[in-house]
């Protein structure tokens, strides 16, 4: 089916130009607010013909690559979902003709060429980054340079209406300021739609006397680690599968594998010590089999290798001794890593920190494979880690799984992600309790699974037959890179609300009128 929209509207219609338009969030958003599509720019051929086919339009309307566009036709309102780039255009002053090729400054370049009434641009959350600073200041000034009154605002779709935590910056602007100053975002809606609208499940007979939703400082759900988005009888809504993070629904290695109680108490002893400063200078340090045993005496080398044999410990070659040898047999990448040393030894971790051995993009594990053929150094400390210690991996292939009662699920990304739902409510007395009978009745017996296209769709805010490639790992890009619908409609209510196409006649008005008397 064609998704379209029989609104009638109070105002004039509008017209608009939908630039990196992906699948249509934009266009579904404004054509449902009056809107008038005149064009689109995508260069995806799945998201090209999922936006032609759903919304029943002619690939003719693709103005393609936006890097080769030299003009827009008039219109009230562009839309641009920037894809994020690094922010090497900071700093750049070149002026709209001869700044090319950056992405921004392509799509400020046809904002000032074409100067539309008003406009919404999209990214990601980290181009407010304190890092990023510099690179959002130089944007902020271009769209002023451009002739526009624009501010930033982070926005989480959670707040309106979405069943998700996804947080992203949109930069809105008015041609004319007393537009700009009557702008105001909407309100949050006050009736969610949660996780288990989604899934169609009915979880109103569990209550949540706990609930604690954590915020960050725009007032934005967090998509924490480790730490509970929600909660039912005091019980998280969903359980993390990591070895370096702890609380009552982390579900680490040890509680899935066949181990000990000692096995467990090693490794429970390595996660709470790790992180300490007398170990290393790192977020995250190994330990050497001295420091267990300083820790419990009683630690033997046979528990570590136990805990090696079960693929839980990794053995790290740690500390290193430089033996004499010849220099011209070095590399100069080797000859850089060895000038970190003192009194003739270095650490791993030394060489982690160092900035230029970053920049250069030099592989350590290679170089010190390197020189240990070569004779230049011998290893003289072997500590352990876990070997699983990347969050975002998880464990064997589970990042998190979200139970239904919880109200969201996380940031939707086009690389898709370890996170999974089950459709089972889980009961408990208390925090083990609830914790085992997880294990036991859901992640024992895989009564978990990954959301379907469909959900997604949903998740996303667009209606779940909207048509998308059969592959997931395809139709989850372009899912991922969408914008979410709901919270541009409502920004489009908002910014309709300000007059910016009541006063005089919209672009589009008058290409009506020029229509009707040919």
């Amino acid at each position: 089916m064609a998704f379209t929209s029989n609104t009638k509207m109070q105002h004039d219609k509008f017209s608009f130009i939908d630039l990196f338009a992906g699948i249509g969030g934009f266009k579904m958003a404004l054509s449902n607010n009056g809107g008038n599509c005149l064009g689109f720019s995508e260069i995806n051929k799945d998201a090209i013909k999922a936006y032609c086919e759903n919304f029943n339009i002619s690939e003719d309307f693709n103005l393609g690559d936006i890097t080769k566009i030299k003009g827009l036709a008039e219109h009230d309102m562009l839309t641009a979902g920037v894809p994020c780039q690094s922010w090497s255009i900071a700093g750049r002053n070149l002026g709209f003709d001869d700044d090319r090729g950056q992405l921004w400054n392509d799509t400020i370049f046809l904002l000032k060429q074409s100067q539309p009434k008003a406009f919404i641009f999209e990214n990601v959350k980290g181009l407010v980054d304190p890092r990023n600073k510099t690179a959002l200041q130089y944007i902020l000034d271009r769209i002023k340079q451009a002739g526009y009154y624009a501010n930033f605002f982070v926005i989480n779709s959670f707040d309106y209406g979405v069943p998700q935590n996804r947080v992203r910056v949109y930069i809105i602007g008015f041609k004319n300021k007393k537009h700009f100053d009557k702008f105001t975002l909407p309100d949050h809606v006050s009736k969610k739609v949660k996780l288990c609208d989604i899934l169609g499940i009915n979880v109103n007979h569990v209550t949540k006397p706990n609930r604690s939703i954590q915020k960050d400082l725009f007032g934005n759900i967090l998509e924490t680690k480790g730490m509970s988005l929600s909660s039912t009888n005091g019980f998280n809504d969903y359980f993390l599968f990591n070895d370096i993070r702890n609380g009552h629904t982390t579900i680490h290695s040890w509680d899935i594998l066949n181990t000990t109680e000692r096995q467990k108490h090693i490794c429970l002893l390595l996660l709470r010590n790790r992180r300490k400063r007398e170990y290393g200078d790192l977020d995250g340090n190994p330990l050497s089999l001295k420091h267990f045993q300083q820790l419990d005496s009683s630690i033997r080398q046979e528990d570590i290798d136990g805990l090696l044999e079960l693929e839980i410990l990794k053995a790290e070659e740690y500390a290193f001794e430089i033996i004499p040898h010849e220099d011209n047999i070095l590399s100069d990448e080797e000859r850089l890593l060895l000038s970190y040393s003192k009194n003739n030894f270095f650490l791993i971790d030394s060489l982690k920190a160092q900035r230029k051995i970053k920049i250069e993009k030099i592989s350590i594990p290679k170089s010190i494979e390197a020189l240990k053929e070569k004779g230049v150094i011998k290893v003289t400390e072997i500590r352990y880690d876990f070997k699983n210690t990347k969050i975002s991996t998880g464990l064997y292939g589970v990042n998190r799984i979200f139970l239904p009662t919880s109200d969201i699920f996380p940031t939707l990304v086009s690389s898709d992600s370890n996170d999974f739902i089950t459709e089972e409510i889980v009961s408990a007395k208390n925090n083990n309790e609830f914790k085992a009978n997880f294990i036991h009745n859901i992640y024992n017996t895989k009564k978990y699974r990954r959301i379907t296209k469909s959900e997604a769709c949903l998740i996303q805010g667009f209606p779940k037959d909207f048509k998308l490639p059969e592959s997931r790992a395809r139709w989850m890009r372009l899912i991922g890179n969408s914008v979410s619908v709901p919270v541009i409609n409502l920004l489009c209510k908002s910014i309709i609300e300000t007059g910016v196409f009541d006063q005089g006649e919209s672009a589009e008005t008058q290409r009506t009128k020029a229509q009707h008397a040919v």
